[in-house]
């Protein structure tokens, strides 16, 4: 079914717990996986309105490689091969990214946790992955973070879409 599967990390809840699902999912099928951090350098340059913040971005640097190898971590632990990616980009969204480096290694379904930003949130904050899920030709599985997002009308379901408790 999946044989290689990128998975986009953060280090927040949502994406730890995109980890784990697809490190299940990847030992289940017996596939590879690619963590892919993205070294977002706009948000500096757009903050301190230089074009280069050297000690920043080496910060930034610095703690995506920490966050990929425990990511990675996770995974070598289940026997599951893994690698992974730490790109710079300036001036392309983090979603485009991820969307780009899915192609690029021949991912045939992205991972990635949502923060489920709804209304106002969304349209200030932006979403990652929205644009993963609209602009990728392979595809995308979200993970929510504990609770998050759910209202109490909302099913709690599986990452397959069975439902395992009825809220409300």
């Amino acid at each position: 079914m999946y044989s290689k599967i990128l998975v986009a990390v953060d280090g927040g809840e949502a994406s730890n717990r995109a980890v784990t699902e697809a490190v299940a999912l990847a030992r289940a099928l017996n596939a590879e996986i690619r963590l892919i951090h993205v070294v977002d350098a706009t948000l500096l340059t757009s903050a301190t309105g230089a074009v280069s913040s050297g000690p920043f971005v080496e910060a930034l640097r610095r703690a995506g490689t920490t966050l990929l190898h425990d990511s990675a971590a996770v995974a070598t632990a289940a026997g599951v091969r893994v690698d992974t990616m730490l790109p710079e980009y300036w001036g392309a969204s983090v979603g485009e990214c991820v969307v780009q480096n899915a192609l690029q290694c021949g991912a045939e379904l992205i991972v990635c946790g949502t923060h489920g930003r709804r209304g106002l949130r969304r349209l200030l904050m932006g979403s990652d992955a929205e644009y993963i899920v609209r602009h990728a030709s392979i595809p995308v599985l979200l993970v929510r973070a504990a609770n998050e997002g759910r209202d109490a009308k909302s099913p709690v379901m599986d990452s397959a879409g069975v439902v395992l408790d009825k809220a409300g």
